[in-house]
């Protein structure tokens, strides 16, 4: 009966996509599986009803008594976007600039058992703008179902989570789609796949095959045939090993506080990197991991309240951030929110010789072969002039990661790196780490949640759930 159906399709086909035959029936949890670039959006943006069709399209029905609502990194940039705009208007107070993630919440259902099982109740007065990626989108998840959404649609929702609130967030979902709400994931990697879903979508080259009421076994069969083993790329060498460098620390931080307010951020952490001492970072959603990293690249203004020395040189000493930044390469969540302007690929990777979002200044013909080469390294071979913002979320950090690389940066800060790519592309960036370690030139500080990250060539942890 169409009364149980969310979606249903029988034959649909355009230049993003080709779907045989798919039916999602209410209550059903599905994973759509793909590699960065098969066409992932597309089905979300298909799901969702923001895939502009053409006349004449058929084939597809859609409930419409069903309530769809879509959560992704798109949709968090942006309310982040807004939030920015919001923060710029000098017409507003500054206490109405500032929306806080209770204002996410229908007021009467704030006490709702969902936010405490999703860890967010201490997080409810903050204001969007200072949440972590991964608390912004358990926010929004939780909007969407106390609103009364029936059908989710979920793109990489596990993704920057630390392990607890992955746990936290599977649950979660999982009661939810007990008591029959319907979920589609969006998911680049297999061991996202939650245990309990039975029906996998997989997509290459924007072919989408359905398979309902699969056992755990099949699932991983049809996973693996999948993600075959890619081979692995030649990464550019253009830098020489680094010798004889002239201080003891990169980054010398006895011990550095901030506060906003009367939150405590950091209370009295230290970060002492030596040159070639690759360090990971770790530690829960919100303890502060790109607080830390904010002080090392010059981003949070507390700075300069801090004993903060890096690449021997005392912040606050009137050094120019810039003349730091040209020996840093940076990747993280926040500059892949910042990166707004509209550009091709090739142009982003060279902005990384200037440290700037954009290029303004020209670029030399030896500058742009490099870029090329790191494009054509991070997988991305011809993707020179595609638009930036028509990149899907997982292309656009590998172009980011080949920008922190383009100049040989004696320091490599990486902030979650991998988030938004499949595991094809999160071995691709591995297997970089392990040659830059190789090459003896860059010093790697490294952020990440997953376990499976937490590789041999770190020669120091610092956990900040330990303090």
């Amino acid at each position: 009966m169409l009364s149980d159906v969310v979606f249903k399709i029988d034959s649909f086909k355009n230049e993003q996509l080709d779907i045989e035959s798919w039916r999602i029936d209410r209550g059903q949890s599905w994973c759509v599986v793909g590699q960065n670039g098969a066409g992932k959006q597309f089905v979300y943006q298909l799901l969702t009803g923001e895939l502009p069709l053409a006349t004449g399209e058929h084939g597809m029905y859609f409930n419409p008594d069903e309530k769809i609502r879509g959560i992704s990194f798109e949709n968090q940039q942006r309310i982040y976007e807004q939030e920015l705009r919001l923060a710029a208007n000098d017409l507003l107070a500054e206490e109405d600039t500032a929306t806080c993630a209770k204002d996410f919440l229908p007021e009467n259902q704030r006490e709702h058992p969902l936010i405490d099982l999703l860890n967010l109740r201490h997080r409810l007065d903050a204001p969007y703008s200072l949440l972590s990626t991964g608390e912004s989108r358990k926010l929004l998840i939780a909007q969407a179902i106390l609103e009364g959404a029936t059908c989710l649609i979920l793109d990489n929702p596990f993704d920057s989570l630390d392990v607890e609130s992955c746990q936290r967030l599977t649950a979660a979902l999982k009661r939810v789609v007990d008591d029959g709400l319907t979920i589609v994931f969006m998911i680049s990697n297999r061991s996202d796949v939650p245990a309990w879903c039975r029906q996998l979508a997989t997509i290459a080259a924007g072919k989408v095959k359905a398979h309902s009421g699969l056992d755990a076994s099949k699932i991983q069969g049809l996973l693996g045939e999948l993600f075959a083993t890619a081979p692995q790329p030649d990464w550019p060498d253009t830098a020489l090993p680094l010798d004889d460098y002239p201080h003891r620390f990169l980054i010398d931080i006895p011990g550095a506080t901030v506060r906003y307010g009367d939150n405590t951020v950091l209370s009295e952490q230290p970060l002492q990197v030596k040159p070639l001492e690759h360090t990971l970072i770790t530690g829960s959603n919100g303890s502060g991991k790109s607080t830390l990293l904010g002080l090392v690249t010059g981003d949070n203004p507390q700075c300069y309240s801090n004993a903060v020395e890096i690449l021997g040189v005392k912040r606050g000493s009137g050094e120019s951030i810039w003349e730091l930044k040209q020996d840093m390469g940076i990747v993280s969540n926040d500059l892949h929110r910042r990166y707004r302007i509209r550009c091709n690929a090739l142009t982003v990777v060279c902005s990384g010789f200037f440290n700037s979002i954009g290029v303004y200044d020209a670029v030399s013909e030896h500058q742009t072969r490099i870029a090329r080469q790191w494009l054509i390294a991070a997988g991305l071979k011809g993707y020179d002039k595609a638009p930036f913002q028509h990149l899907s979320y997982g292309e656009q950090r590998l172009v980011l990661i080949a920008r922190a690389l383009v100049k040989s940066p004696l320091l490599l800060i990486l902030d979650e790196p991998t988030q938004g790519l499949d595991e094809t592309n999160r071995s691709r960036v591995l297997n970089l780490m392990d040659t830059l370690d190789k090459r003896r030139h860059t010093t790697l500080l490294f952020v990440s949640h997953r376990l499976d990250e937490r590789l041999p060539l770190f020669r120091q942890h610092i956990d900040l759930d330990d303090r």
